[in-house]
């Protein structure tokens, strides 16, 4: 995000190997890209309890990444307050296949 240099910060892998019975926790870093991607699963209370932390601990040291989270919370705030509408069928139809084909990307 933005023109600093991205930070990162450790997140534990889901991969979990054993050592002599303990449980080992491949370790990555967590970027503002990564960030980016995880943001809705944070709002949404749904990131592990490690990439929770990470994240938090990433926002802490990246002012970019602390606005980007800022600004969906303020655009979920303000679209709970429009009206829910419907879709046309024909609208819904296209939306619906422009998601699935960004997904097989």
């Amino acid at each position: 995000m933005g023109s600093v240099p991205e930070r990162e910060t450790v997140v534990a892998d889901e991969a979990v190997q054993s050592q002599k019975g303990k449980a080992v926790v491949d370790v990555k870093r967590l970027s503002c890209p990564e960030v980016g991607e995880h943001v809705t699963a944070y709002l949404d209370d749904e990131l592990a309890d490690d990439a929770r932390r990470a994240l938090e601990e990433h926002t802490r040291g990246c002012a970019d990444c602390t606005r980007h989270i800022a600004q969906f919370r303020a655009t979920i705030a303000a679209m709970r307050d429009l009206p829910a509408t419907s879709l046309s069928p024909v609208t819904r139809d296209r939306l619906l296949s422009a998601f699935r084909a960004a997904r097989r990307r």
